[in-house]
């Protein structure tokens, strides 16, 4: 049974959604009564995974492929949606990769890869979006940034510059959307166990972090579950909120 309806009758995108912290927060939001599109870009089986997972619940989802970093392809995806749906009430980019090296040996594409994915699709997305949502007079946009992208760290300059990135777009969209009831904020996960958290040195990692865990995607999507459902959030515009067990405190 779904476990509220605070997006009831609403149509939420959740880019990058079949698999760690956009699947948690598909299945979130699927919970709370939207119906999730499922945005995937190599994973159709995964992602036909999640649209199972949110239905079993009650929920409606479905799944569409699209590479966020294309702009072509974002247009195609939100006139689909559209045409479907007639609206797009929630956006979550949360789309991202990793191609982490040291500065002096990051290959030109490693650094454009992660910049075109992680900083140019939360534009794409957030561009194509506005317009319906502009029409609307309501929208709530959260873009999934990191906490790299507030301290940097070593052998991540192109990971961290597109999350810093995102931080600095979520401020200007804020400030541009807000008088057309549009809210726009960030969501800046820690150490998350995830496929991209494998493999870390985790010791070193623990005690950076007061909370000495790791988090779960779990948690993150609860917050941006809060963030594009609950009335509260409606007076919460440009603020980036950080899910990282008191990691990055300023």
């Amino acid at each position: 049974m779904i476990s509220s309806d605070l997006l009831s009758g609403q149509t939420a995108l959740v880019t990058g959604a079949s698999r760690g912290i956009g699947k948690a927060i598909a299945l979130k939001l699927g919970e709370a009564g939207a119906e999730v599109i499922v945005n995937y870009s190599n994973s159709p089986q995964k992602a036909e995974e999640v649209v199972a997972a949110i239905k079993s619940t009650g929920g409606k989802a479905y799944a569409i492929q699209a590479n966020v970093s294309n702009e072509e392809e974002v247009n195609k995806l939100i006139k689909a949606i559209i045409e479907r749906n007639g609206q797009i009430d929630v956006l979550i980019n949360n789309a991202g990769i990793t191609r982490d090296g040291l500065l002096m040996r990051m290959k030109t594409e490693d650094w454009q890869d992660v910049m075109n994915l992680n900083l140019n699709g939360v534009f794409l997305c957030t561009r194509a979006v506005s317009r319906p949502m502009l029409k609307q007079k309501r929208g709530r946009i959260i873009n999934v940034t990191s906490v790299v992208g507030l301290m940097g760290n070593a052998g991540q300059a192109n990971y961290a510059a597109a999350k810093a990135g995102v931080i600095g777009f979520t401020k200007s969209a804020a400030k541009e959307f807000a008088s057309r009831g549009i809210t726009v904020n960030a969501v800046a996960p820690g150490f998350i166990s995830t496929d991209m958290t494998k493999g870390l040195e985790v010791d070193g990692i623990l005690a950076a972090i007061p909370l000495g865990s790791f988090g779960t995607p779990e948690q993150v999507a609860g917050t941006v579950k809060f963030l594009a459902a609950d009335p509260s959030a409606a007076y919460i515009t440009g603020q980036v909120i950080q899910v990282d067990g008191g990691m990055v405190m300023s």
